[in-house]
């Protein structure tokens, strides 16, 4: 049997298309040999969300400190707040042989692909834009201001799709998990 291949994923799409959703389900269907990068943000948890299990939720101060002694693979400014992916988890774990998915911003992604060119790179769609603001207003977990935010940037999100090695789109939840999985399988075994 082969050996698996140990790949740095970049997993990204705009801000409600479902990443969350489509990554609990891809993680309860694969083998162990991938395991998902928690990243910094200096945002506010939402509700259910843990420290250390959906991000690490750390001060602005303490993420500039990081920034200036390089310890992040990316990081970037998402609607007035700082998002990051620790360089070292990464690269100990690739060395363990694990495969590494990032689920990261546009802007984040664009570094790592820039840094990481071997890296496997998927976008996740919505099936419209209308259903993508939808989604978004039925969080009810942000101000009309933030929704607009996050609405002008999955603007210039979508319109980069393109460079993508593979792009998902997800209408129903539990075909984009397979189509996920199938690349998964494709990429790493």
């Amino acid at each position: 049997m082969a050996k698996n291949k140990a790949k740095l994923i970049i997993f990204t799409g705009p801000s409600g298309v479902g990443k969350g959703t489509i990554l609990a389900d891809f993680f309860k269907k694969v083998d162990n040999n991938i395991v998902y990068s928690i990243s910094n943000t200096t945002r506010n948890p939402r509700d259910g969300e843990i420290n250390g299990m959906h991000y690490f939720f750390i001060s602005k101060d303490e993420f500039e400190k990081l920034i200036k002694e390089n310890a992040f693979l990316e990081y970037a400014n998402y609607s007035g707040n700082y998002y990051g992916t620790s360089k070292k988890f990464v690269e100990e774990k690739l060395k363990e042989g694990k495969s590494v998915l990032l689920e990261i911003e546009l802007q984040g992604a664009l570094q790592v692909i820039k840094k990481c060119p071997n890296a496997v790179t998927i976008f996740i769609k919505p099936p419209s834009f209308e259903e993508l603001e939808k989604r978004l207003r039925g969080r009810h977990s942000e101000s009309e201001e933030a929704i607009q935010k996050r609405l002008i940037a999955a603007k210039e999100e979508l319109n980069n799709a393109n460079k993508f090695h593979y792009v998902i789109e997800n209408k129903i939840v539990d075909e984009a998990v397979d189509e996920l999985i199938k690349i998964y399988n494709k990429e790493t075994k």
